[in-house]
């Protein structure tokens, strides 16, 4: 799978779990919707300024 396709797919799974958290009331459920959201995208820029700076070594 493409970094791209595997990018929508993740994409997919993360509209479905915020249409399931904002139909609902629970607010741990939405309280550990945002700590994954924030937790991918931290982990993502990690991994680019891995890449930059490896890139950089080079």
């Amino acid at each position: 799978m493409s970094k791209k396709s595997e990018n929508l797919h993740d994409a997919d799974e993360w509209a479905d779990r915020i249409r399931d958290a904002s139909s609902g009331s629970d607010a741990q459920a939405v309280r550990k919707l945002v700590s994954d959201i924030y937790r991918a995208a931290q982990d993502e820029l990690d991994e680019k300024r891995a890449q930059a700076e490896y890139e950089r070594e080079e």
